[in-house]
């Protein structure tokens, strides 16, 4: 290289730096009130019991919908409801932002080994079982059957160990300092020892489970080749089989009914949406093709879930330096959570009518008589996830959602106990405080649908 090209290459090096480095000066980092040594400990303490409300607030005066959260005991960490920021959390530069050690230390008592505990490798490998299992038959089929069986029995949920142990989990993250429930972890007292036990109880009821199953699978009388055959087929320890189990569990019973819930709750405040879907499901029959023509209840299900999503926010945790896209800078060990409660209800993603329960907004030209839904940008709306890891019983649980609430809606109608707005409550899957408790008449049918 000649020294004139050499001298330009040099300069042209030293300007971009320049640049870069004024560009990252002049962002302007939003976020609560911070002090030096303790950061926002204060303000944080103050809003302990509605940090949901806090962050949405603070993210909406944000100019860039970021903030940064710096705090004595904890993580730098950085909150985002902005797409951009999100799809390049998720999918852009998705190696530098695995859920990290800091997010598996906390879940890991309850969820061990589980696919939604683990990176890499482990990741991989659980992930490509699992999606077998989702795609080697006709899971609608599947599922239908399977529903129409619980829905005649009226299964319960699982026990109450289960909801113990998520609950703890949901509080060590949340916790102004995480020193404390490692502590009270080491000294084997207080909420961790509840956790000890509940997982306890969790871990034998799934342990029998698998041990049920290997019984049969030495008598040769398994024909049904399920996720759990395939597991054990596949060479997991019983260990690792368990808290695969466990993780699949806890995405697949918890999300859906809080999704439901919620959805009961705001149709029986809009009595004349309630009723155009009661319509909708009298002139579609419960099977797997027919139910995918219930728009209208799929519309109502994605502005619930928009404005209560069964999961607040998910963090990972960066790998080396790095900026997003808005130009918010990121420190390697930073924590990095998108918000899907804080995007639902920013003005400039949904509107200024984002507080309205509208389902006709998921409809093309923002009309229910369009009869075609719009497709939505996944990192705007990132209930499921997105990008590699997005939740691969997404198309499950709307076929669930759609059968369970259709078949009540078209028996009962469901009515509100109290006149009170219900309480949301955070934890590793939202849920509604109480549960909804209503009363229940059944619906006027004519004849025609009584035959």
């Amino acid at each position: 290289m000649s020294p004139l090209l050499l001298y330009l290459s040099l300069l042209f090096s030293l300007i971009t730096t320049i640049i870069s480095f004024h560009r990252r000066r002049r962002h302007v980092i939003s976020g609560p009130p911070t002090y030096p040594l303790i950061g926002c400990l204060i303000s944080f303490y103050k809003n302990r019991r509605r940090l949901l409300d806090w962050y949405t607030a603070l993210l909406s005066q944000s100019p860039t919908n970021t903030i940064v959260i710096t705090r004595l005991g904890a993580r730098r960490t950085i909150v985002t409801a902005n797409p951009s920021n999100v799809e390049y959390i998720l999918k852009t530069n998705f190696p530098n932002y695995p859920k990290g050690k800091p997010f598996t230390d906390i879940l890991g008592d309850f969820l061990g080994y589980g696919i939604f505990n683990v990176d890499g490798d482990a990741w991989r490998a659980q992930r490509k079982l699992v999606s077998h299992e989702f795609t080697a038959r006709s899971l609608k089929e599947f599922f239908i059957t399977t529903l129409e069986e619980e829905v005649e029995k009226e299964l319960q949920q699982l026990s109450k160990a289960f909801d113990v142990a998520s609950t703890i989990c949901a509080r060590r993250g949340a916790a102004p300092l995480g020193v404390v429930w490692k502590l009270k972890r080491l000294l084997g007292v207080g909420s961790e020892r509840e956790l000890k036990e509940a997982v306890g109880e969790v871990h034998k009821a799934v342990s029998e489970m698998i041990a049920s199953k290997k019984e049969v699978m030495g008598n040769n009388n398994d024909d049904d080749q399920d996720l759990l055959s395939r597991l054990i087929e596949a060479g997991y320890e019983d260990v690792e089989i368990r808290d695969i189990v466990i993780s699949l569990i806890m995405a697949g019973r918890d999300t859906t009914s809080a999704a439901m819930t919620w959805l009961f709750w705001l149709l029986s405040s809009h009595r004349g949406m309630e009723s155009a879907v009661v319509e909708e499901g009298k002139r579609v029959a419960t099977t797997s093709e027919a139910l995918e023509e219930m728009k209208l209840l799929k519309a109502c299900l994605c502005e619930s879930m928009r404005l209560y999503p069964p999961v607040v926010w998910d963090s990972k945790h960066a790998v080396v330096d790095d900026l997003l896209p808005d130009n918010t800078p990121v420190r390697a060990g930073d924590r990095v959570t998108y918000f899907p409660y804080g995007m639902g209800r920013m003005e400039g993603l949904w509107g200024k009518d984002w507080f309205e329960f509208r389902p006709e907004r998921w409809f093309v030209d923002n009309e229910e008589k369009s009869c075609e839904l719009k497709r939505v940008c996944p990192y705007k709306y990132p209930i499921f996830q997105a990008g590699p890891r997005v939740c691969l019983g997404k198309e499950m649980a709307f076929v669930q959602m759609t059968y369970v609430v259709a078949s009540i809606l078209r028996r009962f109608e469901i009515r509100p106990v109290s006149q009170k707005r219900p309480v949301y409550v955070p934890l590793l899957t939202a849920h509604m405080a109480g549960g909804l408790n209503v009363l229940v008449k059944r619906r006027c049918q004519s004849k025609t649908e009584t035959r």
